[in-house]
């Protein structure tokens, strides 16, 4: 995999805000059929590593798709190449029904002459039931679980090959972030790949191939996932467990 062309790749990634860098040189790939996690601590830059990666934050270095450098990244350039986005506050519509934010998640590939929104439906339903269960229903009503998969089914509308995902377990209950995350697990199944923005780093890098450390705006470490889930730094520093139990014991709680 690894000689292969990644599918996104960043070499180079700087963000500043004014005087101040929230991303300092940043590299960083995802290949075709990977999950990627990216953990580290409040403040670090995780999101504004996503939302620099979607063209809504302004940028340095090169950013890839495919092996094509996209320059200036934009949302309209990035979506164009198949990437996706799922902010961390979902933003969905709260007073329409769940069927018509999904119709809205396929608007740009009807806007481009593209007219099978809704057998892409029916295979956003095949992996959300719940959504199908839900599509009269007005968004708002939905619980928290089922707003986050209308978020990430919206987002599939348009046929990514790449979906981020800004920090889909923010604000569930522990059996709903385990739904949640075993459904991005599946996605890698259905031929999309992943970059994951997560918490919840215990379980981000069980679900994850590979995985990067970022502190203070920079890469700290990185690695295959099931590497850094038995790396002593980051058991004492993100897993919580202080060496009480070893990573094994945690996952079988």
């Amino acid at each position: 995999m690894s000689a292969a062309v990644p599918l996104l790749q960043l070499r180079g990634f700087s963000v500043a805000y004014g005087a101040v860098e929230a991303l300092h040189q940043v590299d960083l790939d995802v290949h075709e059929g990977e999950i990627v996690t990216v953990i580290g601590p409040n403040g670090a830059g995780k999101t504004t590593l996503l939302n620099a990666a979607m063209g809504l934050l302004p940028s340095r270095g090169t950013l890839a798709v495919a092996g094509e450098v996209v320059p200036r990244p934009s949302v309209e350039r990035m979506v164009a190449r198949q990437v996706a986005l799922v902010p961390e506050k979902r933003e969905l519509f709260g007073e329409m029904s769940v069927e018509d934010n999904l119709l809205l998640g396929g608007f740009a590939r009807w806007r481009r002459g593209d007219r099978t929104q809704r057998a892409r439906m029916e295979e956003v339903y095949a992996i959300f039931p719940r959504l199908r269960e839900r599509r009269t229903q007005m968004a708002a009503t939905l619980s928290g679980g089922e707003r986050q998969m209308l978020a990430i089914g919206r987002a599939l509308m348009a046929k990514p090959r790449l979906l981020m995902l800004d920090e889909p377990s923010l604000g569930l209950a522990p059996l709903i972030v385990r739904e949640v995350l075993q459904t991005v697990a599946r996605l890698r199944d259905a031929g999309v790949s992943v970059l994951l923005i997560e918490q919840n780093a215990r379980a981000a890098l069980h679900i994850a191939d590979r995985g990067y450390v970022l502190e203070m705006g920079a890469i700290a470490l990185h690695g295959a996932a099931d590497a850094l889930l038995h790396d002593r730094r980051i058991i004492d520093t993100y897993l919580g467990m202080g060496g009480r139990k070893p990573p094994e014991a945690a996952a079988a709680n």
